[in-house]
């Protein structure tokens, strides 16, 4: 459980560096200015998020027979490896920030967790879960991960952003995942070979 929520801290943190959501964490920052709101919004959102994801990724774990849930995994590791490199872009007029009347605490909740749906850290939660059948630590880290990433960029906003080096960064991911995916994929070929 422990190394469940390690991996899933550590793989996550750096998988959001330079993230579509930590760039929406930088403009509700710089739009609101109320960092308290909005840290608690990024908390609610990526809670439900990924709750959510991690229920999938655990269902799968009892779903899938064990050498289609290693295979599954040896190919989402890998996948994510590869996906890690690609940076994320979000332009302003990209982001679904609802109306006014919400508040920036329930602005910054929907829109964290639209922005979330589909996002390399919500496939990469399903990921894990699913690896490590153990939903709270995957998602405790997981949700922990993305706190860690979040909250400085909303408290020290652009100065904070532009000095973290988000290639090299997204680099140690992508070879975290890569040995993620070849942990899997022993553990794949040590089953089928039964």
């Amino acid at each position: 459980m422990l190394q469940a929520f390690l991996v899933s801290t550590s793989v996550v943190a750096f998988a959001e560096i330079g993230d579509k959501t930590q760039l929406l964490s930088l403009i509700l920052a710089a739009r609101y200015r109320k960092p308290l709101p909005i840290i608690l919004g990024v908390l609610t959102a990526t809670l439900l998020n990924h709750a959510g994801a991690g229920a999938v990724g655990t269902w799968l774990s009892g779903a899938l027979s064990p050498a289609v849930l290693n295979w599954a995994v040896v190919a989402s590791f890998i996948f994510m490896a590869g996906w890690i490199l690609v940076p994320d872009r979000l332009e302003a007029s990209e982001v679904a920030v609802p109306k006014d009347g919400f508040g920036v605490y329930g602005t910054t909740a929907i829109a964290f967790f639209i922005a979330e749906m589909g996002d390399k850290t919500q496939v990469a939660t399903v990921a894990l879960a699913a690896r490590f059948d153990s939903f709270y630590a995957v998602v405790g880290g997981t949700t922990l991960a993305m706190m860690i990433a979040n909250v400085p960029v909303i408290y020290f906003g652009k100065h904070f952003a532009d000095r973290l080096p988000a290639r090299g960064v997204h680099i140690v991911a992508c070879l975290i995942f890569v040995i993620l995916g070849g942990l899997a994929l022993r553990n794949a070929l040590t089953q089928t070979s039964l």
